[in-house]
């Protein structure tokens, strides 16, 4: 297993639409494992692989407090969606930022899991967000785009300024 790097925002690859997972081997189950080693370490508890610079719909998430519980979806899709909700949100690719974003309350999402199964699954509350939230991420949207256009050049104005420091700290 290895740690990867996460892209930040405003980094233009973010906004990649990622390409469907034509088989499920080795390779994938691989990267598999390696974003659930980012995902945990960071921490978070969702990450697409958009995130660490790989373009394909893959999807890794854990809402559990324990980390004992992860999901894996592969070509995700959402096939149903009700109610709204309010959520605080935060990411791994905005370090630092959290705003509130409406999102379904439920959503009934297929996918494949690591062994390339096709599955069905309800979810509802955090779990619910989380895979708009990653799932928005596969379609090359960043849920800061959610936010006024004001918030929004905020936020990315201080994360060159931070990533500028960063950089310069660095030397």
């Amino acid at each position: 297993m290895a740690t990867l790097t996460i892209i930040n925002y405003p980094d233009p690859r973010l906004h990649t639409v990622a390409k469907p997972v034509l088989a499920v081997n080795d390779e994938i189950r691989q990267l598999v494992s390696d974003m659930a080693e980012t995902m945990y370490a960071a921490p978070g508890i969702g990450l697409a692989a958009t995130q660490v610079d790989q373009h394909i719909q893959l999807i890794v998430i854990d809402t559990t407090k324990e980390q004992n519980n992860l999901q894996v979806f592969i070509n995700p899709k959402i096939v149903a969606k009700s109610g709204l909700t309010e959520y605080e949100e935060g990411c791994l690719s905005v370090p630092g930022v959290y705003e509130t974003v409406t999102r379904a309350e439920n959503v009934r999402v297929e996918a494949l899991d690591e062994n390339g199964k096709k599955f069905t699954s309800d979810a509802g509350d955090l779990l619910a967000i989380c895979i708009q939230h990653e799932i928005d991420h596969l379609l090359g949207k960043v849920f800061v785009e959610y936010l006024s256009p004001l918030k929004r050049n905020r936020i990315r104005k201080r994360l060159i300024k931070q990533a500028r420091e960063f950089e310069k700290n660095a030397d």
